[in-house]
């Protein structure tokens, strides 16, 4: 798994390359989509910074060993990345969550 087939998942589901964020809330983590895409006037990456970002993502993912549950999150979401509203994909780290600074 890697950055490139993190933004194919993406794009295949939404149409475009949004962006994505990893995040602790409350007491879990969770892979945030958010609502900027690359070839918005005010996303602030360009491609290559964006796949770059997308494998350190991914590399996390990888590490904690729910990639599978994130393809399968962003595959059967109903919900779609808008202005001020994210799409939330809850990661099950169990314990490890306590463990994972952002």
């Amino acid at each position: 798994m890697t950055g490139f087939q993190l933004r194919e998942a993406i794009v295949g589901k939404w149409g475009k390359p949004y962006d994505v964020q990893l995040r602790r809330m409350r007491e879990r983590v969770v892979l945030l989509v958010m609502w900027k895409f690359v070839g918005q006037a005010s996303f602030p990456m360009t491609e290559a910074e964006y796949l770059g970002h997308l494998d350190v993502v991914a590399a996390y993912l990888r590490e904690w060993g729910v990639w599978e549950t994130v393809m399968q999150g962003i595959a059967e979401t109903r919900q779609r990345p808008r202005q001020g509203k994210a799409v939330t994909i809850p990661l099950p780290l169990g314990e490890r969550a306590s463990e994972w600074l952002l």
